[in-house]
Order: structure tokens, then C-alpha cells, then sequence
């Protein structure tokens, strides 16, 4: 594997936006999302493509909290997200929307920490959509340390990396730089290069998904067989 090729898990509560991440970073629709108004993906989706000839792989989740999603059903599914990229991911997207941090986003932040340990975060890039929310010529790192203590919190565990996108209305090649998709997506996959290069290159892993891997290498072992 091409040590340049990136796995990428989004993560988020439902309807944040985790879907139309993937749209805005290829540049195409290319996860099916529920019909329900309140209900986003319910299955993990996988999808790869060539961006400036790197492969790049994005695994979309079930929503956090999703109304149509047990607990018993969620862990288990997004659990499988990483045997969508075995050996495992090289990064976590933790997506919110740009909006004042609330329990619910704690409540994310808890289940993040419960599911895949605190390791994580040092695989972890923020990035929020529904930039149009933010002030004029303000950044999302303005925004964060105008937040709560929460916001800083997790900005710091993951290493100060964060980025925004809106999928809606920065589509096309604005004047002010900061606020294009196109700008910004380049941002995030070089913030996400360097955090790579930071980690020596390593994917997350922790026991739980070494279990993962081992069950996979032996359905692989009868399959042959």
C-alpha cells in the first residue's frame, strides 16, 4: 500500500453534515443517505478515490445518538467501520457544526472516548461544518477559543488540528480565501500529512480492533482454505 494512500473514519452525531463531508472532499455525492428528516447514514459506508493521484479512502459512520439507532446496534457498527480499512485508519474526522458547544456534544466527545479510547485524539482532526455561521473574516480557531471550555478542551487533545468547511454555500472559488471548500480541503489533507508524519506513519489501533484484524485475517484463512 502506498504509504501516501489515507484512510479517513468521519465521526459525529447525526445530521451534522458527515455525509456532505465526503460530497465537498471528492467533489461528488457518493454516500446514500436515509430518507428520514431525522435519521443520517445507519450502515458504515466505505468509498476510495484519486485525489492528485493519492488514493484516498473516507469511511462514513452512523450518526451518535441517531434516533432510529440503538446503542446495542451502534457500537457494533461503527466498530466495523475499521474492517472497511484494514490495517486501520490513518485519521478520525470529529465533524460539528459551527453552533454554540451543548451536553449533546460532550455527550459525543464521551462516546468517542468510550469506544475507541482516549488514543484516538491523536489521530483526530476537527472539522465543522456550516461555515456561513461564522462571523466575518472570523476563523474556526477564533471560534473555538471564543466557545466553551469544552471546545478548547478537545482542540487541545487533538493537537490544535481543526478545519471548516460549508457545504452549501462555499462551493465555488470565493474572494476571501479562507472561506472555499477548495482552499480548505487542501488544508485538511495536509493538516492530516503532517499529523501521519507526526504519528511515524502508524494507524490507530488499540486491542479491540487488533481482535478485529485477527478475525478478518482468519475468515481470510478460511476463505482460502
Amino acid at each position: 500500500m502506498d504509504e501516501s494512500d489515507r484512510r479517513i473514519v468521519i465521526l459525529g452525531k447525526t445530521l451534522v453534515g458527515k455525509s456532505s463531508v465526503a460530497k465537498t472532499i471528492f467533489g461528488e455525492e457518493v454516500f446514500k443517505t436515509n430518507s428520514s428528516a431525522n435519521s443520517g447514514t445507519s450502515k458504515c459506508q466505505a468509498v476510495t478515490r484519486s485525489i492528485n493521484g493519492r488514493s484516498i479512502t473516507l469511511i462514513d459512520t452512523p450518526g451518535f445518538f441517531d434516533t432510529e439507532t440503538s446503542e446495542e446496534e451502534l457500537k457494533p457498527e461503527i466498530i466495523r467501520c475499521i474492517t472497511e480499512c484494514a490495517p486501520g485508519p490513518n485519521a478520525f474526522l470529529i465533524v460539528f457544526k459551527v453552533e454554540k458547544f451543548t451536553k449533546h456534544e460532550e455527550a459525543v466527545i464521551k462516546k468517542i472516548s468510550q469506544y475507541f479510547s482516549e488514543e484516538i485524539f491523536k489521530y483526530a482532526t476537527v472539522l465543522f461544518t456550516h461555515g456561513d455561521q461564522l462571523d466575518e473574516r472570523q476563523t474556526v480557531e477564533e471560534y473555538f477559543q471564543q466557545n466553551n471550555q469544552l471546545a478548547s478542551d478537545l482542540l487541545k487533545k487533538c493537537g490544535g488540528r481543526c478545519h471548516v468547511i460549508d457545504n452549501k454555500y462555499w462551493k465555488n472559488n470565493q474572494q476571501d480565501e479562507y472561506r472555499s471548500n477548495q482552499f480548505q480541503v487542501k488544508e485538511l489533507l495536509k493538516t492530516i500529512d503532517k499529523m501521519v508524519e507526526a504519528n511515524k506513519g502508524s494507524c490507530y489501533t488499540n486491542e479491540l480492533l487488533q481482535a478485529v484484524e485477527k478475525e478478518i485475517r482468519f475468515e481470510s484463512i478460511c476463505t482460502v482454505l
